[in-house]
């Protein structure tokens, strides 16, 4: 599976090297699976893959007036794609995105990856 790494700034590549070693083997009953050019940015499980990029820029659509929901205490705006949906933490001191094939709808893997985001990631201001 080839998954573009994020380039994270340099106070944040600590914290995304972090996050990605502190995340479960499974998310959503996936196993963690190869990824084609490694990154300690990156994580992937199943086939199609639920992906977790640390570092990633802030969403274009994400603005003061987006909606954020939250998942065991993190939070998160929410893109509809093509092909699934794009999840992106709100309110951390680092963004990081979660890519979620269609074929995982209506599941949720975020509830999986909320304890590693929520360790790893600081607030700096939760959703309200």
């Amino acid at each position: 599976m080839d998954l573009t790494a994020p380039t994270p700034q340099a106070n944040a590549r600590t914290i995304c090297r972090d996050l990605i070693s502190h995340t479960p083997d499974v998310v959503d009953g996936q196993k963690r699976r190869e990824i084609a050019h490694p990154s300690p940015y990156t994580a992937a499980w199943g086939d199609p893959a639920i992906t977790l990029s640390c570092g990633v820029p802030k969403p274009e659509a994400l603005n003061a007036a987006s909606e954020c929901f939250e998942v065991n205490g993190v939070g998160w705006f929410s893109e509809k794609q093509a092909d699934g949906y794009r999840f992106t933490t709100i309110g951390r001191k680092v963004y990081a995105q979660v890519m979620v094939p269609k074929k995982y709808v209506p599941s949720d893997p975020l509830v999986d990856l909320s304890k590693a985001i929520s360790d790893q990631l600081p607030v700096v201001q939760p959703c309200v």
